[in-house]
């Protein structure tokens, strides 16, 4: 029997290079349109991301959204072990969710919305996150996008926050805080009398303002816990604990806050309000919110641990039933 020709032999070592060097599982035809498609996107929203700059850099509110860019694409290149390859091309999806973004583009550029800058930059970043996603279904496909959903629905969070939003928020904030505080001082024994935002303590008044809401501490800790839950916690159910306790704790650090602040200035004078634990006391009780939100991500993570899988259950069964059975 003749040996196989040298030329139809397939070479293992080279077919390894050449799987190495390729893209994973998606045409290099694929790859450059999505990452044209995304370069003219980029160009045709300048203006855009000029002005979507400028918020970031002049808002304390908005001041993380420039690093949200930053933080999807390590979620996206740590994570692509993960992510669906083989998926093929959404060209219906694709197309339906790109002329959602370009309704949403068009709406705001015929209303011309007379509200502030960041109202503006909040409707077009949303149409930008509109593109982005039709682009990823066109490219890279329903399959794809759904195993990369996290990192996709983190872009959300490059929107500046639109001043009505902002508005609702504070004063939710502003009387969750103000009605804890109270507890607080009457848990502190210190006579307190409380009409709405306003506590009326012996020898002074206290406001609490939109300054004093936290919605900026609150917003980063919500975008925090996030991506910690989806870092650090594998099960759905214990990620959903995680974020759902940002809100009564942001709310809590605040009341703390106050608490504070008014004791001080019940026990020490009222110069105390102009103390710097008032005016520049936030990045502290920020950090200090920190801890039980961490602690709490660390025990939800310990308790997954914990728990046993269905295949260490099985192989656990099968060693003792043949331990005893050589006994």
């Amino acid at each position: 029997m003749s040996e196989p020709h040298p030329a139809n032999r397939s070479d293992p070592q080279a077919e390894v290079v050449k799987h190495a060097t390729s893209f994973p599982n998606m045409s290099q035809k694929r790859w450059g349109g999505a990452t044209v498609a995304l370069v003219v996107l980029c160009l045709l929203y300048i203006p855009m991301l000029r002005a979507w700059y400028r918020v970031s850099m002049t808002s304390d509110l908005h001041s993380h959204v420039i690093v949200i860019p930053l933080v999807v694409i390590y979620l996206l290149v740590t994570g692509r072990k993960d992510l669906d390859w083989k998926s093929p091309p959404s060209w219906l999806i694709g197309l339906s969710v790109m002329g959602l973004a370009a309704a949403v583009l068009g709406w705001e550029t015929v209303m011309k919305l007379r509200g502030s800058e960041t109202d503006m930059v909040a409707m077009r970043a949303l149409s930008f996150v509109g593109f982005v996603w039709g682009i990823g279904f066109l490219f890279c496909g329903t399959r794809w996008m759904r195993s990369a959903g996290f990192a996709m629905a983190f872009l959300l969070f490059m929107i500046p926050l639109p001043g009505f939003l902002v508005e609702q928020l504070e004063q939710f904030l502003m009387m969750a805080s103000a009605g804890l505080a109270e507890i607080l001082f009457s848990i502190g024994g210190v006579p307190i009398f409380r009409n709405g935002q306003v506590l009326e303590l012996p020898g002074m008044v206290l406001e609490v303002a939109e300054e004093c809401s936290g919605i900026r501490s609150s917003w980063v800790l919500l975008i925090t816990s996030l991506l910690a839950a989806h870092l650090l916690l594998p099960t759905l159910p214990r990620r959903i604990a995680l974020v759902a306790a940002v809100l009564p704790l942001g709310i809590l650090r605040n009341a703390v806050r106050i608490y504070v602040i008014g004791w001080l200035c019940v026990h020490y004078g009222p110069e105390m309000i102009h103390s710097w634990i008032h005016h520049k006391g936030g990045p502290v009780f920020f950090a200090a919110s920190l801890v039980p939100l961490f602690l709490l991500a660390w025990w939800l993570r310990k308790k997954d641990v914990q728990i046993p899988s269905r295949e260490s259950v099985g192989e656990l069964e099968a060693k003792l039933e043949s331990d005893s059975t050589e006994n």
